[in-house]
């Protein structure tokens, strides 16, 4: 059974920081690459930052010196740690990982909300 569940959003001020966690249950897969999504309002949903399963990463250009994803393979989750907080990062951030065999899984999303 897989599942991925986001946590840490809210109401923060620009210039704010927020960290988001992933908590991914997918026992006995074994868990690849993941990563955080968003949409914001009226926008198509945008890559943010991935992680392989090796630690490697990539950001959106966006997001760039702001914003560092980290995993703890021995929980299972993905860490999202957001600086410096503007007001076009306004949106509702998803979780996804990569399963061997199974394929892509989301999780249902958690909103951050910038302003002041």
């Amino acid at each position: 059974q897989v599942q991925l569940v986001e946590s840490g959003g809210g109401l923060v001020q620009p210039g704010g920081s927020l960290r988001l966690s992933c908590a991914a249950s997918a026992r006995p897969y074994s868990i690849n690459d993941m990563g955080w999504y968003r949409q914001a309002p009226g926008k198509e949903r945008e890559l943010v930052a991935t992680i392989s399963s090796r630690g490697s990463t990539n950001y959106a250009d966006s997001v760039k010196g702001r914003f560092t994803i980290s995993r703890d393979n021995a929980k299972n989750t993905v860490y999202l740690q957001m600086n410096s907080l503007r007001p076009e990062d306004t949106a509702v951030y998803y979780c996804n990982a990569v399963l061997t065999i199974l394929g892509l899984y989301w999780g249902k999303g958690t909103l951050v909300t910038v302003s002041s």
